[in-house]
């Protein structure tokens, strides 16, 4: 029997989610590519929810990585994004009815000095059709039952707000622009405001997320990619380390002993290191997400990867 038959695999696999695919359906596709492959059974979670209208980057947690998923939906992310002047629908995208039209058209100049105001912290409304709750129901279920939704506004920031190249010159049907936005940001509502503050209306045609935390599109694969390897081809070079998604975080190197103790979920005391969030490793293998705190290692969350203690 083959070790990736006796072992889950543990990692990260980016998926280019294509439009029309819910977060759900990649997570789903994975799972059944390790079932065709005769994979071990493998816990499998997503990094962070990608509309289905939306693509790009999708992380998929694999095995232990699963453990990060928290951390990853809390990450900042990056998006290109096309607003469309002149309608407004009642999603903010595509998929809605048109509820408000305008015949005025921004100058090129005028979207430029309009985005330093949505750059830094700023206040939005969520938009009605989103997954947040309201009294215990989804929001997106109230509005497509004909109830009126009102969502309270919420701060998040803006920490990069710019055109994209090859944006045109005069009077503009469309913009296409590229946000790194905080957690909770919603770039339909960050249109829709957009617009409103240029004098007109518009809605969101296209929506690519082209980072998510510390991963890039450029590290994404195809749906068709991970077909082909659904159909025989190795899995394994297509999935990133666990430690992919802590890059910004310090490695603590343990020895056998103190890996051990970790494992068991105990403190290390008199650490030299300053305080702190580290990943701390026996070799290069990940034992356990640490908190240091004037000298004490306390675990935060543990690994459970093979050889990491015998």
């Amino acid at each position: 029997m083959s070790a990736a038959a006796t072992h889950p695999l543990s990692g990260w696999l980016i998926l280019d989610k294509p439009k029309g695919m819910g977060s759900t359906q990649g997570v789903s596709a994975v799972k059944r590519v390790l079932r065709q492959n005769g994979y071990a059974k493998t816990k499998v979670g997503h990094g962070g929810t990608l509309d289905p209208l939306a693509e790009g980057v999708l992380p998929i947690a694999l095995g232990e990585a699963t453990k990060l998923a928290g951390r990853m939906l809390d990450a900042s992310k990056i998006y290109a994004f096309t607003i469309a002047f002149g309608e407004e629908t009642d999603t903010l995208d595509t998929e809605g009815p048109v509820i408000a039209t305008s015949d005025m058209r921004p100058a090129l100049t005028e979207i430029k000095a309009v985005l330093p105001r949505f750059t830094g912290p700023i206040e939005q409304v969520p938009p009605a059709y989103s997954a947040l709750k309201v009294d215990g129901k989804r929001a997106y279920d109230l509005a497509r039952a004909g109830e009126a939704v009102e969502l309270k506004s919420r701060n998040v920031t803006i920490h990069a707000l710019d055109l994209a190249q090859g944006t045109g010159e005069g009077r503009l049907d469309a913009v296409t622009l590229v946000a790194h936005v905080s957690k909770g940001t919603y770039i339909r509502s960050l249109a829709r405001d957009i617009a409103h503050a240029l004098g007109t209306c518009g809605h969101v045609t296209y929506l690519r997320r082209v980072r998510a935390g510390p991963f890039r599109e450029e590290q994404a694969i195809s749906l068709d990619k991970l077909d082909e390897a659904g159909k025989g081809a190795s899995l394994e070079y297509l999935i990133l380390p666990l430690e992919a998604g802590l890059d910004d975080i310090p490695a603590l190197n343990l020895d056998q002993t103190s890996a051990q103790a970790v494992r068991q979920g105990r403190v290390l005391s008199d650490m030299p290191q300053s305080s702190g969030l580290y990943l701390a490793k026996l070799g290069a293998v990940p034992v356990a997400l640490m908190e240091i705190s004037d000298g004490t290692a306390t675990v935060v969350r543990g690994f459970n990867l093979p050889d990491v203690a015998e």
